[in-house]
């Protein structure tokens, strides 16, 4: 087997069901689910149509490389969402299985085990698939805390030289999972700087990119800033999106990473030989959901609408504050993140995440600790209720 399986550390929802195992939730209460990001919005008609109407094509094996309709349609939107100049369809965009599939076998094409302790940075908290990607590359990863007297800023000082020196590959995320922060241009124009003067490669994880709350304060993206610093044809980047949270279709698990095209170019050779090809149907109604804006304006609205109230109803009550962008709300807790989270369920039956599940221990703290992660991603009313209930519990302690 291979030994670095022995190195991956449970997943944090393994986590959490052991919290809760041998609890009985109150039965008063209605079960109330917000420690899973997975979008609850109803999936547009139109995209289930297109899906319906192309399943004949499944008689028929897809390229690695996709339809080069759909590479079109990603590379459009892009230019459009981000005012890029143009992109090239065949070489600077692949279209993945969802995000989660491409940024970690991303690590496994560029990653070279061979040389001196490869090192991965991550930020802290972080989503585990950074971690796991880079313990299977043969990898070590190494953590930068984002941290609230910092206002979440990637503060690149944390990490000496030496750990520099060898890093073969970055991971950010932005707007970031759980803190909803968006990266400044400043906190780019550094990484890019790192980057020159190293020699890594940047994974940006956008996952999160289209929930944000002002139509007219869109969330900056990697390809914006490496165009804006003059990074011709995006050299070391790699931009990962996604539709699961923009067009609320988590199951058909369709996203795109798009930049440096020789990165990419392996990229696809690995891809073709680890079997990614993108279902044809899927393919054809991720085309229709990237042509289509409509849609994902209405979805952002329902967000704001939830995030209004609930902010409301918790001001005065935890410290609190509106996140940049994404479904989550990073909140600190009187007490213990996991006894918080714990006694929530126990006596009000909700779930919410404790952030020390999403953070490792690094610099001497776990910035999780005394912190839960809560996804915004049930209907308004459950939400609403949810939030009560949190200020039920606050009262108590």
């Amino acid at each position: 087997m291979n030994p670095n399986l022995d190195r991956l550390q449970p997943y944090p929802f393994q986590k959490l069901n052991k919290l809760f195992e041998g609890i009985e939730p109150e039965p008063a209460f209605s079960s109330i689910n917000l420690h899973i990001g997975e979008p609850k919005h109803a999936t547009p008609d139109f995209i289930r149509q297109v899906l319906t109407d192309n399943l004949a094509k499944m008689a028929h094996y897809p390229t690695t490389a996709g339809a080069r309709s759909l590479r079109t349609s990603i590379g459009t939107w892009l230019m459009q969402r981000y005012q890029l100049p143009a992109i090239d369809p065949d070489t600077q965009i692949l279209p993945v299985n969802g995000s989660r599939e491409a940024l970690f076998s991303f690590a496994q094409t560029v990653i070279d085990p061979s040389l001196s302790e490869a090192i991965v940075v991550c930020p802290n908290p972080f989503y585990q698939i950074y971690e796991g990607a880079a313990l299977l590359a043969g990898a070590t990863p190494y953590f930068l805390n984002t941290l609230p007297q910092n206002n979440f800023v990637l503060d690149y000082a944390q990490l000496p030289e030496d750990v520099w020196s060898r890093t073969q590959l970055v991971y950010v995320c932005s707007p970031a999972n759980p803190t909803g922060r968006v990266m400044s241009k400043d906190e780019w124009r550094q990484l890019f700087e790192l980057s020159d003067r190293h020699g890594f490669i940047i994974a940006s994880d956008e996952c999160y990119a289209e929930i944000y709350f002002d139509e007219n304060g869109r969330p900056l993206g990697a390809l914006e800033a490496a165009h804006h610093f003059g990074l011709s044809g995006f050299s070391r980047l790699v931009v990962f999106g996604s539709l699961s949270k923009r067009s609320n279709v988590p199951g058909m698990r369709s996203g795109f990473v798009a930049g440096d095209a020789a990165i990419l170019e392996q990229f696809l050779l690995y891809r073709t030989y680890h079997g990614s090809a993108m279902n044809p149907a899927v393919q054809a109604a991720s085309e229709a959901a990237w042509d289509d804006e409509l849609h994902v304006i209405e979805n952002r609205r329902l967000y704001r609408e939830k995030f209004a109230a609930v902010i409301e109803l918790l001001r005065g009550t935890l410290q609190i504050s509106m996140p940049d962008a994404a479904f989550y709300l990073w909140i600190k807790t009187p007490i213990s993140d996991i006894e918080f989270a714990r006694q929530l369920y126990r006596d009000y039956n909700v779930k919410v995440l404790p952030g020390s599940y999403l953070a490792r221990y690094a610099h001497g703290i776990n910035p999780g600790e005394n912190f839960v992660r809560i996804a915004l991603v049930a209907p308004l009313a459950e939400c609403v209720a949810a939030v009560e209930r949190i200020k039920m519990l606050v009262s108590s302690l």
